[in-house]
């Protein structure tokens, strides 16, 4: 996935204004800056939800606003999963039919195929028992993990996870680190992370874009980034309170 020249509008900031911004293929990427400097901006980009004034968006080589209604939906169906950042889960349904919610609406599998895969996306994120369970049963880092399950039920080249991390105690934050760390592993594809917490980054990133003011600052393995002469990077990442980053 390729950023090239995006500058979308976005209160006071603009998106990777004349920059580039590469997604490497078959990694997990995380997306890094301070809060509302346009990191879940990014993912809306790449699903089409919010498209470039300027500039290109490229999904595996396909030029996203080029693409009618019918094939944007086609790629988001066919390309992508998302964890969103509260799990977005639909109250009125059970666990299990919030994982199937896609393969019914998306698919023409039987319900015998799709009771199989939600079993399968439900005992990957350990939670094989809960299918009959509602959102309000469950804890912030189950309710995270069905998310994950939905976002896995079409066995997507791309997932997106806009701040999986956001209000979770330090265990469970690293426990749910672990779980994409070990999907990852097991079943490939292109994560992408947009986190402004350090510790997810570290256990997880294998690539990391960070962003500030709305521009790419710097990106690439974690090992540069660390050894960066950029101050603002360095300051981030070390998280001290002198620097170029403020409170405004």
């Amino acid at each position: 996935m390729r950023f090239a020249g995006v500058h979308k509008s976005f209160g006071d900031n603009r998106v990777l204004d004349g920059l580039t911004m590469s997604i490497p293929e078959g990694r997990i990427t995380v997306i890094m800056g301070p809060s509302g400097t346009g990191k879940s901006v990014c993912i809306s980009h790449m699903v089409g939800l919010m498209m470039p004034d300027a500039g290109r968006v490229r999904i595996e080589g396909q030029d996203i606003a080029k693409l009618d209604y019918d094939g944007l939906l086609r790629m988001r169906r066919e390309k992508f999963g998302v964890l969103f950042q509260d799990g977005a889960l639909f109250s009125s349904m059970t666990v299990a039919q919030n994982v199937a919610f896609p393969l019914i609406h998306n698919t023409e599998k039987s319900q015998g195929e799709i009771d199989e895969i939600v079993h399968r996306r439900l005992s990957e994120v350990g939670l094989a028992n809960a299918g009959a369970l509602r959102p309000n049963e469950l804890s912030g880092g189950m309710r995270k993990r069905v998310g994950f399950a939905r976002a896995l039920a079409l066995e997507p080249h791309i997932v997106l996870f806009d701040e999986p991390d956001s209000g979770l105690d330090p265990v469970r934050c690293a426990l749910l680190c672990e779980l994409i760390r070990d999907v990852h592993e097991e079943r490939g594809g292109s994560y992408v992370v947009v986190t402004h917490d350090m510790l997810s980054a570290r256990r997880i990133g294998e690539h990391i874009c960070l962003i500030w003011k709305g521009q790419l600052a710097e990106e690439g393995p974690p090992e540069q980034l660390m050894e960066s002469e950029n101050a603002f990077v360095r300051q981030f990442l070390s998280g001290e309170s002198r620097g170029p980053l403020g409170m405004d």
